[in-house]
């Protein structure tokens, strides 16, 4: 019995677009990143194409916000091994190595004729839209849309790969943080001193209607999970009916009392039988079938849980 594993970026708008020679080069570029960044980089790739179209953006707009965010992690080609792949955390030092991934992205790109229109990608992706980014401190009105929607493709990837997420079951909790990345961390006192404060002070890292847009993306990859959950349900369904007429037929061969009569049901047995399946062992194997279905059965409704909640999340 063969277990579906479900792919959280299965669902993408990536596959309807014709990869010219260009766009070939820009996407090859990937493969001289580690397998890690490189899963990462597609990842982000996927969901901020899936982002752009929720939020209909044109058709052109949507593949060079795409292309920028394959490349958004290109400068850490050159950020040491050491640091890059450190399973912990990261020393101050360490991470002001680690930022400058962005510049070198950028520089990479605006050296290569061919990456040059997508540098927006790696410079842009860490500036939060109250200033308090890197590596420039930008604020809202200075980052633009493509960095802005990266931003948040690349926040939610990177805290679904460091969970490893197997199922949407959860993923609120997810969406919980990025709802506080578009929180300002200083609540201006209208009645005191701060009420002059600047209009970056009053804002979050993230935009609200580009997480507010994710949202719509995750529920719906969700009704696409317990679809494809629902159709594993169902081929499991079908065996568990001919794993228990094999069993009625076991259950009168035993009671049998002519050998004639036990042959006729044992044959009726092996006819049912599909490969790696023997007399023997289908029994066992039918309990696991019904595991595997219950299994899957919470799952489903764990899901339809998890976009009531979502649901009820306010950015």
């Amino acid at each position: 019995m063969k277990q579906p594993e479900f792919d959280f970026y299965d669902k993408t708008s990536l596959k309807s677009y014709n990869l010219d020679k260009t766009m070939r080069y820009q996407l090859d570029m990937l493969d001289t990143l580690d397998v890690f960044t490189r899963k990462h980089c597609e990842n982000v790739a996927s969901l901020t194409c899936r982002l752009c179209e929720y939020l209909h953006c044109n058709k052109g707009f949507t593949e060079y916000c795409t292309i920028c965010a394959y490349l958004h992690d290109i400068g850490k080609l050159f950020i040491p091994p050491s640091i890059l792949q450190k399973p912990g955390k990261l020393t101050d030092e360490e991470y002001e190595v680690m930022k400058t991934h962005t510049t070198l992205g950028y520089e990479m790109c605006m050296k290569d004729l061919k990456l040059r229109p997508y540098a927006a990608g790696p410079l842009y992706h860490h500036e939060a839209l109250n200033g308090s980014g890197y590596p420039q401190g930008l604020t809202k009105k200075d980052i633009p849309y493509e960095g802005q929607i990266i931003r948040v493709a690349d926040e939610y990837d990177a805290i679904v790969s460091k969970r490893q997420y197997k199922s949407h079951v959860g993923i609120s909790d997810t969406l919980k943080i990025l709802i506080d990345e578009t929180k300002p961390s200083v609540t201006p006192d209208y009645s005191g001193s701060l009420g002059h404060l600047a209009e970056e002070v009053k804002l979050g890292k993230s935009n609200a209607v580009i997480v507010r847009t994710l949202f719509k993306v995750v529920i719906d990859d969700i009704g696409y999970e317990i679809t494809c959950t629902q159709g594993y349900l169902d081929s499991l369904s079908d065996d568990m009916k001919r794993f228990k007429k094999m069993e009625q037929y076991k259950e009168k061969m035993d009671k049998a009392k002519k050998d004639k009569d036990k042959n006729y049901y044992l044959e009726g047995i092996k006819i049912l039988l599909k490969p790696g399946e023997t007399v023997e062992n289908f029994e066992q194997i039918h309990q696991e079938y019904i595991e595997a279905y219950d299994t899957r059965k919470k799952i489903i409704d764990n899901l339809y849980s998890e976009i009531k909640n979502i649901k009820k999340l306010k950015v």
